[in-house]
């Protein structure tokens, strides 16, 4: 087996866009050519082969990287720079742990480029919101849960990735900066209510990458704003 591409492992700042929602031309070349390390395509519902087919042919005429989140059989499409695969580490039900991933790697599993896969530890902070109604997760509160998920992911299942979502709320830094410390080798994504360039730049003093996606949809102007605030307070 060839060895896994770390790509991600130079992101700073990513834009994730859902294939299940409207994005004009105008709006998708300001943010492909915003100077975003990369562009994610995925979302909680709704995504099929043909949104994710169309949403990626769109951005393909631009150099940006582009990599798929992979939330659903159907949306596993190929031609993607890189893959990642969700497991949902706070959920009750195993469905989103390994349930779904298996029977997606008894279709596709000779077929996936695995130098390009990466699998995507998730932690579920905001209890009311659509990926956590989805997945039947609840948000670790107290300071022992949230690191024994991370001791999880990071040291026991030696996880590539660690994203906390706070799915279109902004979350506690405290939370992402202790986070960030117990990690020894996952690379930590923040996503969640980044929809101006100040709370972008506190997001990426602890955050390896952080994720701008509602704010492209809300308030563009804002969320191409994020890009520069998150480099900038990278080099700091």
């Amino acid at each position: 087996m060839q060895q896994q591409s770390a790509i991600y492992k130079q992101w700073k700042h990513a834009f994730k866009l859902d294939p299940d929602r409207e994005i004009s031309d105008e709006a998708l070349d300001a943010v492909c050519m915003s100077g975003t390390d990369a562009v994610i395509v995925g979302g909680s519902s709704g995504v099929n082969y043909d949104n994710t087919v169309e949403l990626m042919s769109r951005i393909r005429r631009y150099e940006v990287t582009c990599a798929l989140e992979v939330s659903s059989e159907d949306a596993a499409v190929p031609g993607f720079d890189h893959y990642f695969i969700p497991l949902v580490l706070n959920t009750e039900h195993a469905e989103w742990l390994t349930g779904r991933q298996t029977r997606a790697l008894r279709r596709f599993g000779a077929f996936i480029p695995w130098e390009q896969t990466t699998a995507e530890g998730y932690l579920i902070f905001n209890d009311g919101s659509e990926a956590a109604r989805l997945t039947g997760s609840q948000a670790p509160h107290d300071a022992e849960s949230i690191t024994a998920h991370l001791y999880m992911a990071d040291r026991l299942m030696r996880l590539p990735v660690v994203y906390i979502e706070y799915s279109g709320m902004f979350g506690d830094m405290e939370i992402v900066r202790r986070a960030r410390a117990v990690l020894t080798q996952a690379q930590l994504f923040y996503g969640g209510g980044i929809d101006t360039a100040e709370k972008a730049a506190q997001a990426a003093k602890y955050a390896n990458t952080v994720i701008v996606g509602n704010a492209v949809y809300d308030s563009l102007e804002a969320a191409l704003s994020t890009v520069k605030a998150v480099h900038d307070a990278s080099l700091v």
